[in-house]
């Protein structure tokens, strides 16, 4: 790359000015294991050593510009990895997790609950961006995967890692992580909600009715191929078009989205695997974004608590044991809300105000005086 940008600035009908010059080299330096000094010293010795006579005049310029920003670059060290406690503005890292398949399992009532397993491969952070460096926001990249095809080795040498996918989480500034950190599924607590975003089945060109969830027309009576036909899109002369957005047949799936506050029923930290109570979005095999959900920075009436979660991430031994949400609450029991010695008192806004109380000891079977 760094004979081909000389052969670039060795053209007499071109000028690069020193500010391009040095954005350029900067914004191709690698940051993983080594900083952004030494990235670009190097490349500054490389654009040296691949130069000819036609410009070493641009060269000693280059040379002496990258020497004047060495000393402006401020030495920046990520935080060691140790716990520390949870603030009300915190945001933990999420992770990239391979959709595995579904399965189900039964609850102590012996409710089935459908399952979606998440496998976590060799999730690590690959970059690490903070605004003490003088970066745009507080940031950590993590990379999952192996890149095994020879045409993307090239661009992964580039960026410093072999990571297959890569991807970009906003947090905190208490919660950066140093390079090389794994995050591994005892990240996340059972009974914690998450939001796992990706990129959903793709159905090809669909008709309105399974696209939108339309009725369609009459079965019979008259009804002549127009059983599954769209139906009326407009008004009359006024307006006179068809609205923007109108709902109408078209391509289907392969769009990204995002399951919001969906429980994490199980934790396998032995295999590194996650159980989602229900369904994701994507097929088996794709990549999905696993992060707390955002009630968990709003609200403290979620089991378990924020301040309980391994913050910034689980630091010591993994545990052998899967953690599985138990203690839910009985679909069976004919009278879910307790009653007190002396009347009873449901919970404000079980029932109207149009109901008496003894009319609501009746229907329960409660007694009331």
């Amino acid at each position: 790359m760094a004979s081909s940008l000389v052969k670039s600035l060795a053209r007499p009908s071109v000028w690069y000015s020193r500010n391009s010059v040095i954005g350029y080299l900067i914004d191709r330096c690698s940051v993983y294991e080594q900083s952004c000094v030494t990235a670009v010293a190097l490349r500054s010795e490389q654009f040296q050593e691949f130069s000819n006579g036609k410009c070493d005049r641009r060269t000693y310029a280059v040379q002496a510009s990258l020497q004047s920003e060495e000393a402006s670059v401020p030495a920046w060290v990520p935080p060691p990895l140790e716990e520390r406690p949870w603030q009300r503005h915190s945001r933990r890292s999420g992770v990239i997790a391979v959709k595995a398949g579904m399965t189900q399992t039964w609850d102590e009532w012996g409710v089935r609950i459908p399952l979606t397993v998440l496998w976590i491969d060799n999730c690590q952070v690959t970059q690490v961006k903070s605004k003490e460096r003088g970066d745009v926001t507080d940031a950590v990249q993590v990379g999952i995967g192996t890149v095994r095809d020879k045409r993307r080795r090239g661009r992964a040498t580039q960026l410093g890692t072999r990571k297959r996918v890569l991807h970009e989480f906003p947090v905190s500034p208490d919660a950066l992580l140093p390079l090389g950190t794994e995050i591994r599924a005892s990240h996340f607590a059972a009974g914690q909600r998450v939001d796992v975003a990706g990129t959903t089945i793709g159905k090809g060109f669909q008709g309105a009715m399974k696209r939108h969830g339309f009725g369609g027309g009459p079965a019979s009576h008259g009804t002549s191929l127009a059983h599954r036909a769209l139906g009326s899109t407009g008004a009359c002369q006024d307006p006179g078009r068809v609205e923007k957005g109108k709902k109408m047949p078209g391509r289907m799936g392969g769009k990204r989205r995002t399951v919001m506050n969906a429980v994490v029923y199980k934790v396998d930290p032995a295999r590194n695997l996650l159980y989602i109570r229900g369904a994701v979005p994507g097929h088996r095999g794709n990549f999905v974004f696993v992060r707390d959900a955002h009630s968990y920075r709003t609200s403290k009436s979620q089991s378990p608590a924020a301040e309980a979660l391994p913050f910034p991430t689980f630091i010591g031994p993994e545990p052998t044991e899967p953690q599985t949400m138990r203690g839910g609450k009985d679909p069976f029991d004919p009278l879910p809300y307790p009653l007190s010695r002396s009347r009873f008192r449901p919970p404000a806004g079980v029932w109207g105000g149009g109901v008496s109380a003894p009319r609501r000891a009746m229907l329960l079977g409660a007694p009331h005086r």
